[in-house]
């Protein structure tokens, strides 16, 4: 009779227990949060509710202009600035880090320590924070940090008095009358204890970090910054912007337009948000630093965690302070040296410009004087005479990768992707053919840059790396950098496995000096591709291929058959492995006639123009023809792949020799099957200084570069199978090898692989100069090299001058051998 009570009691007990519970647990997270709930609060309070002169002492009353504001804001909040802004103030540890990279690169060969400035740096969170990147008691001689906030100063100063660094000075005074300690430093002072040059003493780094868009006289404070900095000194700047592509679209100096443009509605909305809290967002602030400044490096972000804001992390220099070698060196003059590098033309000093303004005049308006310029030099001339800075191209700490014009449609066509990721060309078949040496100027394409650092490895003079797609460029950037940054460990890791976990940290603290504006962004936009599952060799507009061909793996259940076929350590084995389980799939006739064959797959997975795949067809053709068969297209197609893999398979070893298929297998190479160039033996000669000193990366069309290369002075053109993308019917294909004839010397030579046995412009080559010979057909059965995915591969040998280049020059009256009393200006004039 006492169970039934107590039975109907106990789920209310339950209940009564669950909600006791939960008030208790309530409570307890409300006494363990009441800091940070009360931190929030202030901030709220101080930024969006309490009005400007609420609450103020007298002593605040007593400041004038942007002071008292600044203390006004900033008096009640000054306690939890850091613990509120980490989510806000995006970007900061980024500047940070690129600075620091930078700093360790310029002062590998400098003596001394360098000074550090640091405008509007508040409580001092990145001095502290730099302290994870630099020891920044040793690093540098000097710190100051300036800021007009008495109360923010308060704080930095009892930071660093905790942290006990000596060499850290805090501030309080206007950033325009700021000048170094000239007392402290031993700078000569006259009667007046004043020094004559208020910047005797110039600061190595000056940073600014959200404090621009604080600064109502912005103009004066980046002019005394142009006059702190030393003249190879650092500046950079992180801050809020918003800016419409209208109003930079036609700058070529900002070091990349990339996601710089802000729609109209979040320009508006961001504006309005800030200016409330009297932050100025207006484009005039950024523009003018861009202005006053050659920039280094320049990243376009959002903070997505907060609804998108926009910022950037800019990194810059002394618009004089190019990479043309000495202190104080001309603008002009390292416009000259790059051109010369660029053009494989002797170096012109600009010491006697003025003397020789009217002859150099004269000589500029000849062909082959234009021939000469590079498309670098054209712009720096401009931005000189504009009073503008040079491109950014010009003040990077290598002289790798040459300007281009990034607005082009010519560039923007490829979407900012990359195809390929990794190179279809056999380097070690093109030595063979080639014996490239030590006097040799090569022109080649980029591709994925693969072939170039191959070609490396046996120190030709030069090496001109030609690709159209910026992005090509970009990662053969990065791979030179990796060379020149890292040790062997992580190169392989990138480059080898495809994968890197700590890839965006190596970025920003390593490879950064050694990569221009453009590629640093793109990389770190893109920094995933090191990260992903998949690595970097499922990415580009091949992955969509080798992610089919994994997935049909998957799908069928013959995952293990392709690990066995990778391993096999005969060829007897591979076959065996490959006839009877892989091949029925991938050599499927269906298969091939519905995906293979198709033209959208042919050019977005495997990079097949429908000119290419025309030559293919051609030789079907033939074949139907000479055996009295019908041709069907998809049948010739589908016997082009049987004549690519099944020799492969049957004559190379996927385990120890056959690189290029192992990659689109497995996703990576390894240590017995990889790439010359990612070898430890090629690592130290890669690694050693002035390894890439001959390299230019040249991102254009291959006419517009070899019209500005020098007549007769490249000895090797590797040109893969570019010329199978052309029309029969246009002239494309006579104008490049009219320039490929005009910038080779007599016996330089051409090396070409085509889809086609008897590809229509060998005809061109042979009655434009060059005598050409197949050194390679691929016929059933039998492998032309590792890849065999061309039919053919010939090698054109410049024999003579163009006969319709001359014919041409003839008909316009011109003559490219120059003779006259202007023969030798390009030689003799000191521009």
């Amino acid at each position: 009779m006492l169970e039934l009570p107590l039975q109907t009691l106990l789920p209310d007990l339950d209940r009564s227990v669950l909600l006791y519970g939960a008030l208790l647990s309530f409570v307890a997270v409300l006494v363990l949060s009441r800091r940070q709930l009360w931190v929030y609060w202030k901030f709220c309070y101080a930024c969006f509710l309490k009005p400007v002169e609420h609450g103020n002492t007298a002593h605040v009353k007593t400041l004038t202009g942007q002071q008292r504001a600044l203390e006004g804001f900033y008096r009640t909040q000054a306690e939890i600035y850091d613990a509120t802004r980490g989510t806000l103030l995006r970007g900061r540890e980024e500047m940070l880090q690129l600075a620091a990279a930078q700093m360790r690169h310029r002062m590998r060969n400098r003596e001394g320590k360098p000074i550090w400035v640091d405008i509007g740096g508040g409580t001092g969170y990145n001095i502290e924070k730099m302290n994870d990147f630099v020891p920044v008691d040793d690093f540098f001689s000097s710190v100051y940090l300036v800021d007009l906030s008495p109360s923010l100063c308060e704080v930095a100063r009892q930071r660093f008095s905790k942290l006990g660094w000596k060499n850290v000075h805090v501030v309080c005074e206007d950033a325009r009358t700021f000048a170094i300690d000239r007392s402290a430093d031993g700078v000569e002072l006259d009667a007046s204890g004043i020094s004559s040059d208020k910047y005797r003493v110039k600061a190595d780094f000056v940073s600014m970090s959200y404090s621009l868009s604080m600064i109502p006289d912005f103009y004066s404070v980046i002019d005394s910054i142009t006059d702190l900095l030393a003249p190879h000194g650092l500046v950079s700047c992180v801050d809020f912007y918003v800016q419409s592509a209208s109003s930079y679209s036609l700058r070529n100096f900002t070091g990349g337009h990339h996601s710089r443009h802000v729609n109209w509605l979040s320009r508006l909305f961001w504006r309005s948000w800030f200016q409330f809290d009297r932050v100025h967002l207006d484009e005039g602030r950024r523009d003018y630093l861009e202005h006053r400044f050659g920039t280094i490096l320049n990243v376009n972000e959002r903070n997505y965690t907060l609804g998108g804001i926009p910022y950037y992390v800019w990194l810059g220099c002394q618009r004089t302070a190019t990479s043309a070698g000495a202190a104080g060196a001309l603008a002009r003059e390292a416009a000259e040296r790059i051109d010369a590098l660029a053009t494989e033309s002797p170096y012109l000093s600009p010491v006697h410009y003025s003397e020789k303004r009217a002859e150099a005049h004269s000589a500029a308006e000849r062909e082959t004087r234009m021939q000469l310029r590079s498309k670098g030099f054209e712009a720096a001339i401009l931005n000189l005479a504009t009073n503008v800075p040079l491109p950014s191209f010009f003040y990077q700490n290598q002289r790798w990768r040459l300007y281009y014009d990034e607005s082009l449609q010519k560039h923007t066509q490829f979407g900012n992707n990359y195809i390929y990721a990794f190179t279809w060309e056999d380097p070690a078949e093109d030595q063979r053919l080639l014996n490239i040496g030590k006097d040799d100027v090569v022109f080649a394409i980029t591709s994925a840059g693969d072939n170039v650092l191959s070609y490396a490895l046996h120190r030709p003079r030069s090496i001109h790396a030609v690709d159209l797609n910026p992005t090509q460029n970009h990662l053969l950037e990065l791979k030179v950098a990796a060379f020149n940054a890292l040790p062997y460990e992580d190169t392989w890791k990138l480059f080898g496995e495809g994968r890197h976990a700590g890839f965006r940290d190596l970025l920003l603290t390593k490879l950064s000096p050694y990569l221009s504006s453009r590629a640093f962004q793109f990389w770190l936009d893109n920094a995933s591709t090191f990260t992903s599952r998949g690595g970097l060799y499922e990415t580009g507009g091949s992955r969509i291929a080798v992610k089919l061909c994994k997935w049909l793996f998957r799908v069928l259940g013959l995952g293990s058959d392709v690990q066995r076929l990778c391993a096999a350590k005969t060829l007897r084995e591979q076959r065996a492995i490959w006839r009877t389980r892989l091949r029925p799939v991938v050599l499927n006739r269906w298969l091939s006639y519905l995906v293979v064959a198709n033209q959208q797959f042919l050019w977005r997975a495997l990079g097949v123009p429908t000119n290419q795949r025309d030559m293919i067809y051609d030789d079907g053709l033939a074949a139907s023809a000479a055996s009295g068969g019908a041709f069907a297209p998809k049948e010739a197609m589908w016997k082009y792949v049987v004549n690519t893999l099944d020799p492969v398979v049957e004559n190379t070893l996927l385990r120890d020799s056959n690189y290029f298929y192992r990659v689109c297998l497995t996703g990576r190479y390894s240590k017995e099957c990889h790439p010359s160039y990612l070898s430890e033996e090629a690592h130290k000669t890669l690694s050693q200084p002035g390894a890439f000193d001959g390299l230019r990366v040249h991102t254009d069309e291959f006419v517009e570069v070899l019209a500005r290369i020098r007549p007769e002075s490249v000895t090797v053109a590797v040109i893969m199978d570019h010329m199978d993308w052309f029309d029969p019917e246009g002239t494309h294909a006579a104008e490049e090898i009219r320039a490929l004839n005009n910038a080779m010397k007599i016996g330089g030579r051409v090396l070409l692989r085509s889809a086609g046995l008897k590809p229509w412009y060998i005809a061109n080559f042979s009655a434009q100069g060059f005598k050409c010979e197949r050194v390679g057909a691929r016929t059933a059965g039998k492998c032309i090299d590792r890849v065999n995915m061309y039919a053919s591969t010939w090698i054109c040998t410049k024999v003579s001058a163009d006969p319709s280049s001359a014919a041409a020059s003839s008909v316009n009256g011109t003559s490219d051998a120059g003779e006259g009393p202007d023969s030798e200006v390009v030689e003799t004039l000191e521009l």
